[in-house]
């Protein structure tokens, strides 16, 4: 992979990578059409001990945001508290009630990149024009709310950090490339495999080391995450999704010596793949170490903004 070269590079990846057309030319899902009803029959069989794992991060004002782009941390405010119900509210027989409201950008923390979030040169997933898909209204066509009941299915963990970084941890920077993730797959065993239609989770260690740390540059500083040359094995395998615990989800400072984000230029508008970010995987991670299972039903449904082009959600992973 020639650094000076991004663009070269981009588009050479593009073409071989491309899904438009695959399922139509009027397609809004991607490789979401990867996650079929015999999928989601295989990853329900999976739940044996009933034991759940949120992978959520909280939604705090005392979250990751440092206010790139406007991107602000969540702002929580009550409408009516219980102080108003003990002065009265005006309801009938007593009761009182309390009520609140909140603002943020929709990808303040753990959440889904739609389809319409990112382009290459002014084009969006299945070679439409950007201007036509995303207005100044919204995503008007590939909307997160698309997705909507669909994210459910076979989990599967990778835990890169557990299995090549030292005490559990990639350091920032660490690119992770196809063979790191092989390594990985060999390392975890058969409950690891990846393939068609599975939801794939990369933990990193990332999340682990800003909660002993504090958050200083977790939003948009450097990171370990995925290579700029693993878009070749991410459009191979079919997986219908992935998400990690970093805010970027590729390796930061990218592999190029210009570029922002190169791998979702490749992944999100050519492949057509759902990405996921700041993910919680420190609990599932654990306990996949302890009983040698990586594999369990996952359930994640972004929340549906009509026209959103990335939402909040809050995954559950049970085995």
């Amino acid at each position: 992979m020639d650094r000076t070269d991004p663009e070269g590079a981009i588009a050479a990846a593009a073409q071989r990578c491309s899904n438009w057309s695959r399922w139509g030319d009027d397609d809004v899902l991607g490789t979401l059409n990867f996650l079929d009803e015999a999928k989601r029959r295989e990853g329900a069989a999976l739940v044996r001990r009933g034991a759940s794992f949120s992978l959520a991060q909280r939604f705090a004002a005392d979250g990751p945001q440092k206010g790139w782009r406007r991107r602000t941390n969540p702002i929580h405010t009550m409408l009516d508290t219980g102080l108003d119900a003990e002065r009265g509210q005006g309801f009938p027989h007593g009761l009182g009630g309390a009520d609140d409201v909140v603002f943020m950008p929709l990808q303040a923390s753990t959440q889904w990149d739609g389809l319409g979030h990112i382009f290459d040169h002014g084009i969006a997933w299945n070679g439409r024009r950007a201007g036509d898909v995303v207005t100044s209204e919204g995503d008007r066509v590939t909307g997160i709310e698309t997705a909507s009941g669909r994210i459910a299915g076979r989990g599967v963990l990778l835990d890169v950090g557990r299995v090549i970084g030292d005490d559990g941890e990639l350091p920032d920077g660490f690119a992770i490339t196809t063979g790191h993730l092989e390594a990985t797959i060999a390392a975890h065993g058969a409950t690891a495999r990846v393939g068609r239609g599975d939801l794939l989770l990369v933990r990193t260690g990332r999340l682990a080391r800003a909660r002993r740390e504090g958050w200083g540059d977790y939003a948009g500083g450097p990171a370990p995450g995925l290579s700029f040359t693993t878009a070749d094995w991410l459009h191979r395998t079919e997986i219908a999704a992935i998400a990690t615990d970093t805010w970027g989800f590729e390796v930061r400072p990218n592999e190029f010596d210009d570029a922002f984000q190169p791998l979702h230029q490749v992944a999100i508008p050519h492949i057509g793949l759902f990405l996921g970010e700041m993910w919680d995987l420190d609990a599932l991670a654990a306990d996949c170490a302890a009983d040698g299972t990586y594999e369990f039903w996952l359930t994640a449904d972004p929340l549906p903004v009509t026209g959103a082009v990335g939402a909040p959600v809050a995954p559950i992973a049970v085995k």
